[in-house]
């Protein structure tokens, strides 16, 4: 089975490409892989990068499944809105009413839409050879490789930044972090509304895969002009 080392994710990557390259018999995914990474020494201010999002029936990767795709790409100096794209899939299982609420996608649009196999070539080729960004890593990476080990037989992994990690390093360290701790105080959020607040950048919808995309690469704009700089190395942000 795949997997790639967490010990030395910036030496690690770009060699489980390669490999994952000359193994795969999928053609998409072998594609996927040969694109290749930029190295970990570029400037994030030479990284073409996606912000991408999936709305799902739920948290569990093993029990639930993606329902909608959102993906919009983007570098340190300017956002493609137009050239995003957005998909609503049918999940194996029928939708329940949570989740319904929480996403607002209905059973007569799923029942309607494509299996996440019909896009699943497109959406690779649009990930090919950038930097998949993220507003927690939990999410978009193991609910794409499960969805392609279902549908293809082979794993689908890629390095992340993920913007919320980020702020978590920010936020919760430091001495006014410990002092409010030691007074019980809850942690600061960092969920991505919360998280986009305290840049100023503005509110959007929740919940909408496009939108979430969209809003999380304005937040790694922010995030690197607040506390990195243009002159980052890619390794130092991804993993």
């Amino acid at each position: 089975m795949a997997r790639v080392a967490a010990k030395d994710p910036v030496a690690t990557w770009p060699r489980f490409f390669a490999d994952q390259a000359s193994r795969c018999k999928d053609p998409a995914l072998r594609a996927f892989y040969a694109a290749g990474l930029p190295d970990p020494t570029t400037p994030i201010r030479d990284v073409e990068m996606v912000a991408l999002d999936f709305e799902t029936t739920g948290m569990d990767v093993h029990r639930h499944a993606i329902v909608s795709v959102g993906m919009v790409p983007f570098t340190l100096d300017r956002i493609r809105p137009a050239a995003g794209h957005y998909w609503v899939v049918r999940p194996p299982r029928p939708l329940d009413e949570a989740s319904i609420r929480f996403h607002r996608i209905t059973h007569a649009e799923v029942e309607t839409a494509p299996d996440l196999d019909t896009i699943l070539d497109e959406l690779l080729s649009l990930l090919a050879g950038k930097i998949v960004v993220v507003h927690y890593q939990g999410i978009e990476r193991p609910f794409l490789d499960a969805a392609v080990l279902d549908r293809r037989g082979e794993r689908c992994l890629f390095p992340v930044i993920d913007t919320m990690h980020l702020e978590a390093l920010e936020v919760r360290r430091g001495w006014w972090t410990r002092l409010r701790t030691f007074f019980g105080a809850p942690p600061t959020s960092i969920r991505l509304a919360d998280t986009r607040t305290r840049y100023g950048l503005p509110s959007y919808s929740a919940h909408h895969a496009k939108l979430d995309a969209l809003a999380t690469a304005e937040l790694l704009q922010a995030q690197i002009a607040c506390h990195h700089s243009a002159e980052t190395a890619l390794g130092d942000l991804w993993s």
